[in-house]
């Protein structure tokens, strides 16, 4: 796929009706490609479990006598969907739904559902509201650690390592995740999560690691999926969830979570820059 064929950073003309044409997907094959997941037909099941988690700030219809509603949303589109949904043709959608009238608030949600579902190539959940800000986790922040780093790029696995062989369940954040779209060159900033057990994992090791995204261009979800794939063959953990949680962009943000099979999701909420 030709990314001059996405309308991220092309000039677009607001949408004046109500149009799901203007979802445009991209295959998950292409990232995962790169980081050495095997999609063909013989393939095995993909390495982890997950979602992406886009959280809708700006969303607005007319009611059936043409009264304005605004509302806001939460949308979860599984890991397993054959197809992402590329950020501005998804706020580009929502945007048309702006004159559109709609009977009742369900039938917009069933109505969001039906056209991001067969865009992503799977079911889509979709519900009203958006989930707490995150406070009071356990997650360690890595960020004050003692360091000189140079390294910005590209992605440098080398740097992720063990600190010993006695076995620990923790988790670990940084706040200095920063990568580049692939298509603008635009920053996209987040927090991330990593949880793990399994032996413990060298703290100044994985924070190199996650600055040396810094000028890497990659989109969000592929971000998430490399650091999973980075983490699970260096340091081989028993169990490992990363979740990454991108600051707003044009009224939506995404927060995609890869884990290995059988872990729980973790708690919906927000960070404090989302």
């Amino acid at each position: 796929m030709n990314h001059t064929d996405i309308p991220l950073g092309r000039e677009v003309a607001y949408p004046s009706h109500y149009d799901a044409g203007l979802l445009f997907p991209i295959p998950r094959t292409l990232g995962r490609a790169e980081i050495g997941i095997d999609t063909g037909v013989d393939a095995q099941p993909l390495p982890f479990i997950g979602h992406d988690r886009w959280h809708a700030y700006e969303l607005s219809w007319l009611d059936a006598r043409g009264k304005p509603v605004v509302a806001t949303a939460t949308l979860a589109v599984p890991a397993a969907s054959p197809m992402l949904i590329e950020s501005k043709s998804l706020k580009l959608y929502l945007n048309s739904l702006n004159a559109a009238r709609f009977q009742t608030a369900e039938r917009v949600r069933d109505t969001l559902a039906a056209d991001l579902s067969r865009v992503a190539g799977a079911t889509v959940a979709v519900d009203f509201g958006l989930p707490p800000f995150a406070v009071g986790d356990d997650a360690v922040l890595i960020d004050a650690l003692d360091l000189d780093i140079d390294d910005y790029g590209p992605p440098n696995a080398a740097y992720l390592a063990l600190d010993g062989d006695a076995a620990v369940e923790e988790t670990l954040r940084s706040d200095l995740l920063k990568s580049n779209c692939p298509v603008t060159g635009q920053p996209d900033w987040a927090g991330v999560r990593i949880a793990y057990r399994g032996a413990r994992i060298d703290r100044a090791g994985l924070l190199r690691y996650l600055v040396s995204f810094r000028d890497h261009a990659e989109f969000h979800e592929q971000c998430v999926e490399r650091i999973f794939v980075d983490v699970m063959a260096r340091c081989r953990p028993q169990a490992l969830s990363v979740e990454a949680r991108y600051t707003r962009r044009g009224g939506l943000d995404i927060n995609p979570w890869r884990a290995t099979p059988g872990t729980p999701p973790p708690a919906a909420g927000r960070d404090e820059r989302q």
